[in-house]
């Protein structure tokens, strides 16, 4: 059995990974090849290309980024075309994978949508194509189902793969201690995004904010969880007007316990989820991350910065009323959203002192983020997508 799988990003990686370990637990003589991270590549896909090739995001940042994709586009249909697989698998990533599919429907290739394009938030007129094309999808927030359904689909909710995942392995204390960070003092996350786009766009904002807020609260410490996929020398790249310190695990040993007069951004690879879990509150771009604390139950602000462009062609298509998939799980405003041009550090220190200041609006934000947790469903999202797939290659052996 060959199955081609397609995942354009950080997050697309972790849940193709969850998917690939579920059919390989179920198909263990399946061969899977693909597009995907280091996560899939661990959980068996043999590579043809690595995500990162594509891992862009917005209108003008994909023209400027258009001969690789154009590339593996080319070497994707290609094989497709040599060896017929049994399934294609697409994860998210719609601009990229809609072309897949339009060409593997040709092969007459069954083809399996999982994480479906957020087509429910702009774009709409997509879904005419997603049901000329898939033969079954699954998707993973509760609103999904019922969108795709009014437009004729064959859909399953799944639940969400996250629930499957995302867990501290450390206590709050114990990740401190190896971090070098004060248990007994305020904890702020920053987590400007896995691609580096987006960090080039939010981090030195980020920073900034960071050191306006310790001018105020000296005794705010920062963490920094950078992707997997991501060098901590891109950090250093950026110029501030405020000056920091960015400290890696590396030279973490140099610290000493007198505090310098700007701020110390700790990063640290590896441990997202022991980082998110022991802040107090962090500062992240929107995206997957936002779920990912809101199962943790840590307090979030959102904010999000595109191009100019990017942001035109957006407001002209979004049908959404929130930027974060937080707030759109809870259908209203659990989380604080601050977007492109109230993206400065003034905007964001604010933000993060009000809510380091407001014990009461923590808690209530954390109770809400509960609330969206139990909304995603159970455990077991990747196994329930697994057996849908199975059903899709058993269908068309039958047929």
């Amino acid at each position: 059995m060959k199955v081609f799988v397609i995942a354009g990003e950080a997050s697309g990686d972790l849940h193709g990974a969850g998917l690939i370990h579920a059919l390989k637990s179920k198909l263990p003589q399946t061969k899977f090849t693909g597009i995907g991270g280091p996560k899939m590549e661990e959980a068996g896909l043999e590579l043809l290309l690595p995500s990162s090739d594509l891992a862009v995001v917005g209108v003008a940042e994909i023209i400027g980024h258009i001969r690789p994709i154009l590339k593996a586009f080319r070497r994707t249909t290609a094989w497709l075309r040599k060896e017929r697989p049994d399934l294609l698998v697409l994860i998210d990533y719609p601009e990229f994978n809609l072309q897949v599919a339009a060409r593997a429907k040709k092969l007459e290739i069954p083809i399996f949508y999982y994480i479906s394009p957020q087509v429910w938030a702009w774009r709409q007129g997509r879904v005419k194509k997603l049901r000329r094309l898939v033969d079954r999808m699954a998707v993973i927030l509760p609103f999904e189902e019922t969108f795709f359904r009014s437009h004729g689909m064959e859909v399953s909710f799944v639940g969400h793969p996250l629930l499957d995942v995302v867990r501290a392995e450390s206590s709050g204390t114990e990740f401190c201690k190896k971090t070098g960070i004060n248990a007994e003092r305020p904890i702020v996350g920053l987590v400007p995004g896995s691609r580096k786009s987006e960090i080039s766009r939010l981090f030195p904002v980020m920073a900034e904010a960071a050191g306006r807020v310790f001018q105020d609260r000296p005794d705010v410490q920062f963490v920094l969880p950078l992707a997997p996929s991501l060098d901590s020398q891109i950090l250093e790249s950026f110029n501030c007007s405020i000056e920091i310190s960015i400290v890696t695990e590396a030279d973490r040993q140099s610290l000493t316990d007198k505090s310098p007069n700007y701020p110390i951004i700790r990063v640290v690879k590896g441990q997202t989820y022991d980082a998110i879990a022991a802040s107090d509150l962090i500062l992240a771009a929107s995206g997957t991350v936002t779920l990912e604390a809101a199962i943790l139950g840590t307090p979030m602000i959102v904010t999000y910065r595109v191009s100019p462009f990017t942001c035109f062609i957006g407001k002209c298509l979004i049908k959404v009323p929130f930027a974060s998939l937080v707030n759109l799980v809870a259908e209203r405003k659990v989380v604080p959203e601050i977007i492109q041009r109230d993206v400065t550090p003034e905007r964001l220190s604010h933000e993060v002192l009000s809510l380091l200041k407001d014990d009461t609006g923590r808690e209530n934000m954390t109770a809400d983020l509960k609330a969206v947790k139990d909304a995603l469903g159970t455990s077991g999202a990747a196994a329930r997508a697994a057996d849908l797939a199975i059903e899709i290659i058993s269908g068309m052996t039958a047929a």
